[in-house]
């Protein structure tokens, strides 16, 4: 048996040297793959990021390092339109870009902390499902929308699409122009990205002619297509607001907008979120299967599906119908 020989410094030799720099190396490997997180992550985080230091050049404030007040501004911004689930990923960006530059961590003021609890108790007391409507009531709703004025084709096209295509309002406000694809069937919608899709390829939703013109949703589109053409408009965002005097404008509508539309022609007891739940509710007592619906939604589990499935009226949906009695 031979025993290890004594290096030239005096030390026995045991395997491969190894010295506590290249421990501490390996350690601060290690550590920034902790702080950088999944790529997924990363891509979010990014996003959330850009969107802050947007928002910090809009109103003059310095994003790195933020002040408290900054954030609870930021917050309070995103409360109008986001979830809590999106408002809490912007503050855990801020928080980790603060961290990772060593300083001082805006996310962590109480103040700031108490603003963030505010607005989940907030939410929670708004959260509940969108109500959906009947295809009767739609139909004549949509039906009596003027189309007389610039404002009333567009409105007509907006809401014959969100309840085709089964949209969210964050897509309908996002929808360019040239996502659309137009022919002798009927429309092929592009989305670039969607709350089920934030990386992946585009999806696409198909729409169809239907028998009644005056609620065929690709009918609806080539109308309001017409006009913006006529407007010099053959690229950009679909839908856009109106200056006084049904003058077009520039600006995209955005999410808030959309549902104040909803409300105003289907009643103030739907959301934008009711074009949506109404289409799977709708198809679904229709005897549609969940893999149609599932192809228009772009929802990934059957289990969404019937999330989202409003039966409301329980004669709708009631054994008792096939008793025969």
């Amino acid at each position: 048996m031979s025993l290890p020989t004594p290096s030239a410094a005096g030390a026995w030799e045991v395997g491969p040297a190894r010295s506590m720099e290249e421990f501490t190396r390996e350690a601060q490997d290690y550590l920034t793959r902790s702080q950088q997180g999944t790529v997924n992550t990363q891509r979010a985080y990014a996003g959330d990021w850009q969107r802050f230091t947007a928002w910090c050049h809009t109103y003059d404030r310095q994003p790195l390092p933020a002040e408290p007040a900054t954030v609870a501004g930021f917050l309070t911004d995103l409360a109008r339109e986001k979830k809590v689930s999106t408002i809490q990923r912007h503050l855990a960006a801020i928080s980790k870009a603060h961290r990772l530059a060593r300083l001082p961590n805006p996310a962590s003021d109480e103040t700031v902390k108490d603003l963030f609890k505010g607005i989940v108790l907030e939410k929670k007391q708004q959260l509940k499902q969108a109500q959906a409507f009947t295809l009767t009531h739609f139909k004549r709703r949509v039906q009596a929308i003027e189309q007389d004025r610039p404002d009333g084709v567009r409105d007509r096209a907006l809401l014959l699409l969100g309840f085709a295509g089964a949209f969210r309002r964050d897509e309908l406000s996002q929808l360019q122009i040239e996502d659309l694809t137009f022919d002798e069937e009927g429309l092929i919608v592009r989305l670039q990205q969607s709350k089920s899709n934030q990386t992946g390829a585009p999806e696409e939703k198909a729409l169809v002619y239907s028998a009644d013109r005056r609620t065929c949703p690709v009918r609806a589109l080539r109308d309001w297509l017409q006009l913006l053409a006529e407007a010099g408009r053959t690229s950009g965002p679909l839908f856009v607001s109106f200056h006084k005097g049904q003058r077009l404008g520039r600006r995209r509508l955005s999410g808030v907008t959309i549902n104040k539309l909803v409300q105003h022609y289907l009643g103030g007891q739907y959301s934008a979120h009711s074009l949506r739940a109404s289409f799977v509710t709708i198809a679904k007592l229709g005897g549609a299967d969940d893999s149609k619906i599932m192809n228009q939604t772009k929802h990934k589990t059957a289990d969404m599906i019937r999330r989202y499935t409003r039966l409301d009226n329980i004669r709708q949906h009631n054994a008792v119908i096939d008793l025969g009695l």
